[in-house]
């Protein structure tokens, strides 16, 4: 179990890392709008149980890994950036809810779950969290708290995202005005990936 001033620090941590924007939380909200906040849930709870696998399995040790093979580190950083370009072009090209949106999916469960691993933001959050909050030999105990901890904070962070994005469909009606907000996000997505593909470099 982690020390209560560590929790304190580990949820404020959480909260500001999660509720922030981000490649995720401009994907709700684009879904929230073309979509509506009910068929964005999948999408909500594949972001947060993403990361939550995403934090266990580099506490259990996978971050060894990517430091011993620092090439499949890399792989993902360019998968990574091509995931996030499809993702942008997705959003550009939603439909208008108005119209034929009924028939348009939303991201998915294991889309949103997958995404995780490519998502910049989420290997900073998980890599911060665990080399701050994780005590030298807190052992599983710790790493369980801090997964389950992060996770139910991220939750609503992310789902505020989506029900903000579903209270403005109505000041969308106008297909012109959501085609504008649609490519605005998309722009958004794809300048996100400058942290993933040049400060990285650097």
């Amino acid at each position: 179990m982690l020390p209560s001033d560590l929790l304190m620090a580990l949820s404020a941590y959480a909260f500001v890392t999660s509720i922030t924007p981000g490649p995720n939380n401009a994907m709700l909200l684009s879904s929230g709008i073309n979509h509506g906040f009910a068929r964005t849930i999948p999408h909500i709870c594949g972001v947060s149980i993403g990361l939550a696998v995403m934090l266990a399995a580099i506490g259990a040790g996978l971050g060894q890994l990517f430091n011993s093979l620092p090439w499949l580190h890399e792989a993902l950083r360019w998968i990574g950036a091509a995931w996030m370009l499809w993702l942008a072009w997705k959003i550009a090209h939603s439909v208008p809810f108005t119209s034929e949106a009924r028939g348009s999916k939303p991201i998915g469960f294991v889309e949103a779950a997958a995404f995780q691993w490519l998502n910049p933001k989420c290997w900073v959050m998980a890599m911060g969290a665990l080399t701050t909050y994780m005590p030298e030999r807190g052992g599983a105990g710790a790493l369980a708290v801090i997964v389950i901890l992060f996770s139910a904070i991220n939750a609503p962070c992310v789902g505020s995202w989506a029900a903000f994005g579903a209270a403005l469909r109505s000041r969308l009606a106008d297909p012109r005005v959501l085609r504008i907000f649609n490519v605005s996000m998309a722009v958004l997505l794809v300048l996100s990936l400058y942290p993933l593909l040049f400060r990285a470099t650097r």
